[in-house]
């Protein structure tokens, strides 16, 4: 709330409290912001001389006082002290640190629906004490509303009246802020309780919208809105539009209890606070759409390498996306009793045996696997798991390993056949045609010649 300092008409003085700053000026008076002999801090409201000169009024400030001093509870300024009979009436109440909901609006823009909701719950919660006292407030306002640390506390109960009472109002003159009137208040009607909670509904619509629902203009104008047109509340949010209009009704009798105002905002309020806690944070969506399926058929690829693995069961399933190292940081090992040569994605040539990386910058040596633990790297540069070789390509390699091995040991054969002429029993050489021994029939060189 903002301070100035006092002027030279300004008091000092009142009664035992000690005055500091100016807090604020209305139709009624000034307020002060003052001081004990304790030090405790007050809001002091002195009235104007020319109304503290009218009886009727006087006798009516009396009443008032007398139906605020019945007010229990923490949602309003707490009265400390009043002089009914002083040369210039006034009422001391507890001061309430902190800004004015119309303030607050002003500076920061309209309030979530979370915010909205919980600040009308405790208002409609304080109307409701301040009713059972017999009192209706009829002028609550953004700017009789100050937000204070221990919640939203109802203030300037300056033309509050006893329920029952005669009206301040006289032929073709409203008491009150336009916009916020009741339209039994501008008629000159009685007020109820009903009054103050179409002013509560005005409020709340400010608050979500930072402006009245009634728009903007002179005081005749606003006044035929509030009695003639419906309120605007395109901007209200989705979930306290329907209550807030309930409470703009025209008809006195349409618009709902405090009691149940209450009970339904906090229910909103707590909807709307559990709302925003469920929401999850850009980052930690982010992270869980990385391991969201991608739709790749992975069932054979996971299922062979399960079977073949001799790691822990707990090991890291590779992702479509990016495939994981292993614990240790080296390649998986598979079955028997050493590792797997590494495949290449096109396969091996027929007849070359294929080998494995040695250490990082380093040729690789056939057969032995590298002697530097880590993640295998593949020809694009990932790293992960080895790929399970093809059954298929098993078997091409096994077939042109034994074609091979036939060819080998006929080549031997035919490689022993021409190294010489063979002899046979008794050193006589065996004749050889075509690289084969050719055996004779008899003995002798007739023999061989017939050969």
């Amino acid at each position: 709330m903002a301070m100035m300092r006092l002027r030279r008409e300004d008091p000092r003085v009142v009664g035992s409290f000690r005055l500091h700053r100016r807090l604020g000026a209305g139709g009624m008076g000034v307020v002060y912001l003052g001081s004990d002999r304790r030090g405790q801090r007050v809001a002091l409201k002195v009235i104007r001389p020319d109304l503290a000169e009218d009886q009727e009024f006087r006798s009516r400030f009396a009443r008032e006082v007398s139906a605020a001093r019945r007010i229990r509870g923490g949602c309003t300024a707490r009265l400390v002290a009043a002089d009914l009979e002083a040369d210039r009436p006034w009422f001391a109440t507890q001061y309430v640190p902190g800004p004015s909901l119309h303030d607050k609006v002003a500076e920061e823009g309209p309030l979530s629906a979370a915010e909205v909701a919980s600040v009308g719950a405790a208002l409609s919660e304080g109307l409701v004490a301040v009713h059972e006292a017999g009192v209706v407030h009829r002028d609550l306002k953004p700017s009789n509303i100050l937000l204070s640390p221990k919640g939203p506390r109802i203030i300037d109960f300056g033309i509050a009246w006893a329920t029952g009472a005669s009206t301040l109002t006289h032929v073709g003159t409203a008491v009150g802020s336009p916009g916020f009137l009741a339209p039994e208040q501008v008629r000159g009607a009685a007020v109820t309780p009903a009054t103050d909670v179409f002013s509560l509904g005005a409020t709340l619509a400010y608050a979500a919208m930072a402006d009245s629902p009634f728009g903007h203009g002179s005081s005749e104008v606003m006044l035929y809105r509030v009695v003639h047109e419906e309120p605007h509340l395109l901007d209200v949010h989705d979930a306290l539009a329907p209550l807030v209009r309930a409470c703009l009704a025209k008809d006195p009798e349409e618009r709902p209890s405090t009691l149940q105002l209450s009970m339904r905002l906090k229910e909103i309020a707590a909807r709307e606070a559990q709302g925003l806690h469920e929401r999850r944070p850009p980052a930690q969506r982010r992270g869980q759409e990385l391991d969201r399926p991608t739709g790749r058929l992975e069932g054979p690829y996971t299922e062979q390498q399960t079977r073949r693995s001799s790691g822990p069961a707990s090991a890291p399933r590779p992702s479509a996306r990016r495939p994981a190292p292993s614990r240790s940081g080296a390649a998986p090992r598979t079955g028997g009793s050493g590792p797997r040569p590494q495949v290449s994605r096109g396969g091996a040539r027929p007849g070359k045996r294929p080998h494995t990386t040695g250490a990082a910058g380093g040729a690789g040596t056939k057969g032995r696997p590298g002697t530097r633990p880590g993640p295998r790297t593949t020809g694009t540069g990932r790293s992960g798991p080895r790929r399970p070789a093809n059954p298929r390509l098993l078997r091409q390699r096994l077939v042109v390993f034994v074609v091979v091995t036939l060819l080998v040991a006929l080549g031997i054969a035919a490689a022993q056949g021409c190294q010489g002429p063979a002899r046979g029993m008794g050193g006589t050489p065996v004749p050889v045609r075509d690289g084969v021994a050719v055996p004779a029939y008899g003995s002798g060189p007739d023999a061989v010649r017939a050969a």
